[in-house]
């Protein structure tokens, strides 16, 4: 019996509407579904009247969770992998189950679609020719700043997430540490309240002590940008 593939699907990172074509045809003819959490899966899913089964494939689960997908991939089912955003792989589980399954002789078939940091990348206004992904910064306040000390000299943009609950710490950090630069901060990219802003460290310190930052947070900048006085 040949062996089924694994499908890497992207989904959209907001607006539902951002889903391919190729990706919906996808999911309707997979046998499973594996998503990092089913009930935020299932919105999209039932949006597009996609009736495939779903299991979840999650960080906690990932070790057990991925054999068992493994033996259903060699006995010749397809499955989709999709996490709750954008491109599986990309800061999150789905880079096990796509490594084992690579190991295992599985065929493993992209299919592209949205990832947040691309587009917050684009839409920051900063050098785009050379950068680096850093994922989440460490939340730990001293392997954090130890982190941005190593960007001081960085030639390349620099792209990473952050959340509600560390963004303006993680500013404070940015100001002390490479001074007063240009950077470009994103909130609820492609959502309702979407929000772009792009301004010197300490004029976004001000905005979010007004506004109580909410959601998750895209950070682009660039070391050798022009810093104040």
């Amino acid at each position: 019996m040949p062996q089924g593939s694994l499908y890497v699907v992207a989904t959209p990172i907001g607006n539902l509407k951002d889903i391919t074509l190729r990706a919906l045809e996808v999911l309707k003819e997979v046998d499973l579904i594996a998503a990092e959490d089913t009930r935020h899966t299932k919105i999209l899913t039932s949006r597009y009247e996609v009736r495939t089964p779903l299991t979840s494939y999650y960080e906690h689960n990932k070790i057990t969770k991925g054999d068992y997908l493994i033996r259903l991939l060699k006995s010749g089912k397809d499955i989709a992998l999709v996490s709750d955003a954008g491109t599986p792989g990309i800061s999150d589980p789905g880079a096990h189950i796509i490594n084992l399954a690579i190991r295992n002789g599985i065929s493993v078939i992209g299919i592209p679609g949205a990832t947040a940091f691309v587009l917050g990348l684009v839409l920051s206004g900063l050098p785009t020719d050379k950068f680096a992904f850093e994922g989440f910064l460490p939340s730990k306040s001293a392997a954090r700043r130890k982190r941005l000390s190593q960007f001081k000299d960085e030639k390349r943009t620099i792209i990473f997430y952050e959340s509600c609950h560390r963004i303006l710490k993680t500013l404070y950090d940015i100001l002390e540490i490479m001074g007063d630069i240009q950077i470009s901060i994103m909130r609820e990219l492609t959502k309702k309240y979407e929000e772009i802003l792009r301004d010197k460290v300490s004029l976004l310190i001000q905005h979010f002590n007004k506004a109580r930052p909410r959601g998750e947070f895209l950070v682009v900048l660039n070391p050798r940008e022009t810093k104040s006085g």
